[in-house]
């Protein structure tokens, strides 16, 4: 029996569909436009690619790069109402919960908020006792449909985390959502993060079983899995959990697929879609992730996301006398731009003028040649693709550009800040190929004491990182440690190190 696997990404303008074999060759690959209703699309798209094999018994596994969560706090829908809980009276009384959220947000997500007695200091002494029955005083006077859990510095000790986790669970039959296992350090973000989480456990619940629903509706017995923002993936039963951690997987997919196609592990990747263009930078084959903290809907949170800078100009990038964008007609592209017949100049149809044909349009060259407009769209493409590489190469201009996704013809043959620009096969789908050759991981992020128990204390943090991958699918067998990264907090009176470790393995068969 051979063993194929099905990558799908859902995009903002096209859902991408590939099947893979045991070798990890390309065996067929599919792009539809992407829905309103985005389940439509990857019906579509699986649909498509399933024609293509001979007996789909031989797929076993299935990886799905979803907008869902993103969708649902941009649009500000689908979310559940989460009962807001911190521990950390009286220390942190003076910025109450949710305060820098938008008020729309707050009002649609919030079913209230309390500080109670609790948490700890970053040397791991309590603040104060945890006061259980102030919790359930407030559980007592709220409706909701689960409670986000954040206590100050859970990163060096959750025990108190994990208490009122244990009781709500116990006494209200609540899904909790627990800071230690979603951000790092700082409290509001990490807080913000717990809280979206949990407010994304009705969304989770509805792509997991769209995903079940549409497999077995096509006789496949293929185990799913869903990607997430560091380019790995995890269990369905893991994304119920964090359904956060797969906001951002589409840029992540992305950045891996390139690495894999082009067989260059640090290197800039350029992904250009049809609204949007995507950089990012590899490193190790892996996303390099953003050390800021990450707005989403209008929230900051500091969960892991890879660095990503995006720009407006895509391949339906809408071209005017004096500008281009940043409107773009998106997925009907193929019926409005100039050179499918319609009546709207494009990008593509600038790059078809300055000879960057894509499939299709090689008959169209000569008509919008010496158009201006166009020739001039070009030159400030150009421009506007230099000054984004040159921001994400931070001055080194050694590495080499990975150019990807259904408008990477829109890029010129040289770039400046580069060494040289690649352009592998099966580019226009990268994002996913990225979701069906993905690993699954683990990680932890701590706070260890720097005396001679920090050894002892770091190889106990690699363990949980392996144990937390194996946990996401990965096979116990092959999974290794692919990130361990130490910062000394040399402000603390008593010395201490941020530890971050990250596990990572092939998908157990």
């Amino acid at each position: 029996m051979a063993d194929l696997r099905i990558g799908i990404d859902v995009g903002g303008t096209n859902t991408d569909a590939v099947v893979l074999d045991a070798d990890g060759r390309v065996l067929a690959k599919a792009k539809r436009p992407t829905t309103p209703q985005v389940t439509d699309g990857l019906r579509a798209a699986l649909d498509a690619v399933l024609e293509q094999v001979e007996d789909r018994s031989d797929v076993t596994r299935v990886m799905l790069g979803t907008t869902h969560a993103t969708n649902a706090i941009l649009e500000r829908r689908a979310l559940g109402r989460v009962a807001v809980l911190r521990l950390g009276a009286p220390a942190t009384t003076a910025v109450p919960p949710l305060s820098d959220w938008p008020d729309d947000l707050r009002e649609v997500v919030s079913a209230g908020e309390a500080i109670v007695p609790g948490g700890h200091y970053v040397d791991g002494r309590e603040i104060g006792p945890l006061d259980l029955d102030a919790v359930r005083r407030f559980l007592d006077g709220v409706e909701a449909d689960a409670v986000a859990v954040t206590g100050v510095f859970s990163p060096a000790d959750d025990a108190h985390e994990r208490r009122v986790a244990e009781l709500v669970a116990a006494e209200y039959g609540l899904p909790v959502s627990v800071s230690h296992e979603i951000g790092s350090l700082g409290l509001l973000e990490r807080e913000n993060a717990t809280v979206l989480n949990a407010a994304l456990y009705g969304v989770a619940a509805h792509v997991t079983d769209a995903l079940v629903t549409a497999l077995a509706e096509r006789g496949l017995s293929a185990r799913p899995y869903l990607a997430q923002n560091d380019g790995t993936l995890m269990t369905l039963e893991q994304a119920a959990r964090l359904p956060v951690s797969t906001i951002g997987s589409g840029p992540a997919n992305s950045l891996r697929g390139a690495a894999y196609l082009s067989g260059v592990p640090d290197a800039i990747v350029v992904d250009v879609g049809g609204t949007s263009t995507d950089l990012g930078v590899l490193v190790g084959g892996f996303p390099r992730e953003s050390a800021a903290a990450t707005e989403i809907g209008g929230v900051l949170t500091n969960f892991r996301m890879p660095d990503i800078l995006a720009i407006a100009l895509g391949g339906g990038t809408v071209v005017r006398p004096g500008g281009l964008g940043p409107d773009s007609v998106g997925y009907r592209i193929a019926t409005e731009a100039l050179v499918f017949g319609g009546t709207t100049a494009t990008m593509t149809d600038a790059a078809v003028a300055a000879g960057r044909v894509p499939a299709g349009a090689d008959d169209w060259q000569e008509r919008l040649r010496g158009d201006d407009v166009l020739t001039g769209a070009v030159a400030v493409a150009d421009e506007l693709v230099a000054d984004a590489v040159d921001r994400m190469t931070l001055g080194r201009a050694d590495r080499p550009l990975v150019a990807v996704g259904g408008g990477a013809f829109l890029l010129p043959a040289e770039i400046p800040g580069v060494s040289r620009v690649i352009r592998p096969e099966h580019a226009e789908v990268a994002n996913a190929v990225g979701a069906a050759i993905a690993l699954a991981s683990g990680r932890v992020d701590t706070i260890l004491p720097a005396g001679e128990s920090r050894t002892q204390a770091i190889e106990s943090a690699k363990e949980e990182a392996r144990t937390r991958a194996v946990a996401a699918g990965a096979d116990p067998s092959t999974v290794e440690i692919v990130d361990l990264l130490e910062v000394p907090l040399s402000y603390l009176s008593e010395p201490a190190v941020r530890v971050h470790v990250k596990a990572a393995g092939p998908l157990a068969r």
